[in-house]
């Protein structure tokens, strides 16, 4: 017997949820991503994620900046020819892939920094790819590691508050999705 519940196939299939997506962050990565941010600090930073991705999460194992990027107080450019010099290197490690970049939003006159992609961010995601922001401030009160409700991870390091956040773009169609961050290294975080 067939029950039909006044929905279309096609309208079934278009409201069809998007499994949420996981991130794994090793102590490698997580480290990087700090110390990438903190080195230009008051500019922005950008590098790309090493790891693999599997059908409903991404495995970071490494990240690494982009020394060529023109760094701004808002923003940054990377030249694709630049990627070239170290596609030939990155394609003789097998197991590992550029699963996407990450970049850092500082703060800008009264505003804070805040791990939200802007317009601009949205308009270079592409699909299958993950992004990882880092919001870097200057450090009020030291506060330690947390992973938030929201799927994000912050605290305090050094003379600065990290806010880390993680977006997927499932398909042109859709919107950048947050993604939950998981992330046993961080001081306060551990067992």
């Amino acid at each position: 017997m067939s029950r039909n519940d006044g929905k279309s196939t096609r309208t079934q299939r278009k409201t069809k949820r998007v499994n949420p997506m996981k991130v794994f962050l090793s102590e490698d990565a997580f480290m990087d991503l700090l110390l990438s941010s903190a080195e230009v600090y008051k500019k922005e930073c950008l590098g790309y994620m090493l790891g693999y991705r599997l059908e409903d999460r991404f495995i970071i194992e490494h990240a690494f900046s982009l020394q060529t990027a023109r760094r701004k107080r808002r923003g940054v450019v990377f030249h694709h020819r630049d990627h070239k010099k170290i596609h030939a290197i990155l394609s003789k490690f097998e197991k590992l892939q550029i699963v996407g970049d990450f970049h850092s939003h500082t703060p800008y006159g009264e505003e804070k920094g805040v791990p939200i992609p802007s317009p601009e961010d949205i308009d270079g995601m592409e699909p299958d790819n993950l992004y990882i922001i880092v919001a870097i401030n200057d450090l009020l009160h030291s506060r330690p590691w947390t992973e938030n409700r929201d799927g994000n991870i912050s605290g305090s390091m050094g003379d600065f508050f990290f806010k880390i956040s993680a977006y997927f773009y499932p398909n042109f169609d859709a919107i950048p999705r947050r993604a939950r961050i998981y992330c046993a290294f961080p001081p306060g975080l551990k067992d």
